[in-house]
């Protein structure tokens, strides 16, 4: 949406220009104090544009193009103000009205002047300024949309979905496997590896630093017992969830032998052993930096605790090494952030391979059996609210509504770990969570705490199984389940651990391992709403801790 209107480049138009942003901007429900520096800066644009106007010497008054344009968009609720005229280039900074140390010192000035000088100083930050074919060009952010991020995503998922079906569909398959070799998969794999590269020191230092606030011992065991107790019910929940749709929804799928889609050695050749007691053991690294080198949550997380509490504990070193693990968290996180921007790029790659990849058939093949996924995940989706009214006693919809913008964006980064600051930005900034609970909690729950991964792995493991006409009886059953838990709390943080899980499934319940192939083309969409419900539980669970720990501020949470 935009509104144009066009002006005079004389003093006598200006108070017509603030009338026309005036009026403009009162439909946009801005706040007051956004649209009275809009309006203030306006004018001051306004009058350094006129006054840099400069007749041309080879036409006559009346050709004389004395034009200045004013355009007002609203895209997506970002809302800008351009104007725009002939002109010669000029310093806008130091055309705008300001005001030296001589001034400041002068008692004959008057002092309501002096500091609107010094404001409007301060506001040349938000305009952009470009001069362009003889014309001067002044654009100002009057707000910034806290959802173009999301837009911008959505929107490349879109477009992606479409090209990929057009490409599938006319392009020839030598030229969709050309494009996607050296285009897509290439800046896909760039950015996975951009996120992969902070994984590690933000799961750290966000513990580390988070730990080293604890000046009591029985305190912080008290909390991580909290939330570590939750994680672990809401897996057993979503193991439940998923086989529970399984059998009350009986999908017909077809059965008898299935050759492999995809070639599925690339898979297996990376086993996992399913024990407990080995999880365990292998919890403590013999060493500070393969941890760091293969992103082994749980070795990271054991190493977090212990360097916090050790922080805590040297005496006249301690503040010092508390600022350094702030700092190089801060660091970290907004690394992160500057990453995440080029997210709808990535998005964009992802999704337009997967379609070209996969091929309209055998996405239609599979949408039984994606279908029953979801419809485990919104089951968990329930459960939450359940037990945010339950054991938080808290209105569940305020929190839908404040995190369901943040569900999408994590949705496109399909990642747990690197949706660790996105989740932190909602516990602290929409639900009032405080940062002594969230910075905790988090990080462990992206780890530990994989509840759309347990509905992933129920329904896919008896779907294929049925598909192969293999009968799960109770061992098998309490087999899995078991597995299930186990696999969903050290998955390895590897491109393609969902599959990797599912095969070890599998092998357990006597399913030709290579089944996993008819599955792999769709397992990235499948990772993305994993990632989603994975999240959506760490917040749920987040939120509940900090209402019984009192570090939880009800009046932002229930604020519209």
């Amino acid at each position: 949406m935009q509104k144009c209107e066009r002006f005079t480049v004389e003093n006598n138009s200006i108070r017509e220009i603030i009338d026309f942003v005036e009026q403009s901007l009162k439909e946009y429900g801005l706040s007051r104090k956004a649209y009275i520096k809009a309006l203030l800066t306006v004018e001051e644009a306004a009058v350094s544009i006129i006054e840099n106007w400069v007749p041309d010497p080879e036409k006559s008054e009346e050709d004389q193009d004395k034009r200045l344009n004013v355009r007002i968009r609203n895209v997506f609720g970002s809302v800008s103000v351009e104007l725009s005229a002939k002109g010669r280039e000029y310093s806008l900074e130091n055309n705008m009205s300001s005001v030296s140390m001589d001034a400041l010192k002068d008692e004959d000035n008057n002092t309501q002047e002096i500091i609107r000088n010094i404001l409007l100083n301060s506001l040349t930050d938000s305009l952009k300024y470009k001069h362009q074919d003889g014309t001067n060009y002044i654009r100002m952010i009057v707000v910034s949309s806290k959802n173009l991020f999301l837009y911008q995503t959505l929107g490349a998922m879109a477009v992606a979905v479409l090209l990929g079906f057009v490409f599938s569909l006319w392009v020839p398959a030598s030229v969709n496997t050309f494009l996607n070799d050296l285009i897509l998969v290439r800046i896909k794999t760039m950015y996975l590896n951009a996120l992969k590269m902070v994984v590690a020191p933000v799961v750290f230092f966000s513990i580390v630093s988070c730990i080293a606030q604890f000046t009591d011992v029985s305190a912080l065991g008290r909390i991580g017992g909290k939330i570590i107790g939750l994680y672990l019910f809401t897996t057993v929940l979503a193991v439940s969830v998923g086989i529970g749709v399984f059998y009350l929804l009986n999908p017909l799928v077809a059965t008898g032998s299935f050759s492999t889609m995809v070639d599925a050695s690339a898979i297996t050749s990376q086993t996992m052993e399913v024990s407990l007691g080995d999880t365990i053991v292998n919890i403590i690294p013999s060493d500070f930096i393969t941890p760091f080198q293969k992103s082994n949550m749980l070795q990271l997380i054991f190493m977090a605790i212990i360097c916090g509490i050790a922080s805590g504990l040297l005496g006249k070193y301690s503040q010092n090494l508390q600022n350094l693990f702030s700092g190089c968290n801060e660091l970290f996180l907004k690394i992160t952030t500057i990453i995440i921007r080029f997210m709808p790029i990535a998005v964009f790659c992802s999704m337009m391979s997967m379609i070209i990849t996969m091929g309209i058939e055998t996405m239609l093949s599979l949408l039984g059996i994606f279908a029953l996924f979801l419809i485990g995940l919104l089951v968990m989706m329930i459960v939450y609210c359940i037990l945010l009214t339950v054991f938080g006693r808290l209105n569940p919809i305020p929190f839908v509504r404040k995190y369901a913008p943040f569900m999408i964006q994590i949705f496109s980064m399909a990642s747990s770990n690197a949706s660790i600051p996105v989740n932190m930005e909602a516990c602290e900034k929409k639900l009032g969570i405080k940062k002594k609970i969230y910075s905790l909690s988090i990080p462990i729950g992206a780890t530990i705490n994989m509840d759309g991964t347990c509905v992933y792995l129920g329904v896919f493991a008896l779907c294929l199984a049925k598909m192969y006409g293999v009968s799960v009886g109770q061992g098998g059953m309490l087999s899995m389940i078991i597995s299930i838990i186990v696999l969903s709390i050290g998955a390895p943080g590897i491109a393609g651990a969902g599959l990797i899980c599912l095969s070890v499934l599998l092998t357990q319940l006597g399913v030709p391992v290579e089944a996993v192939g008819i599955i792999m083309g769709v397992d990235s969409l499948c990772g993305m709403f994993r990632t989603m419900s994975n999240c959506l539980g760490d917040v749920a669970v987040t939120t509940i801790v900090a209402k019984s720990e009192g570090e939880f501020d009800q009046e932002m949470y229930n604020r519209q």
